[in-house]
């Protein structure tokens, strides 16, 4: 299992708290913010098919 690093949505109802977030204003940005949070965490992006996407580290949870 790996560890929720961030959350990019452009549904303010879908998310709340846990992580941190990151509202978009469109399916557009929304890509454009996950790509760049997933270089920049080193993250993996896990679409959930509800206008809300999770960068998650699989890395940290193989102790």
């Amino acid at each position: 299992m790996g560890k929720i690093m961030a959350v990019v949505t452009a549904d303010k109802q879908q998310v709340a708290g846990g992580a941190p977030i990151f509202f978009v204003k469109d399916a557009d940005e929304l890509q454009k913010v996950a790509f760049k949070l997933e270089k920049i965490l080193d993250a993996t992006t896990h679409d959930l098919e509800n206008g809300t996407l999770i960068l998650v580290d699989h890395k940290s949870s193989s102790s």
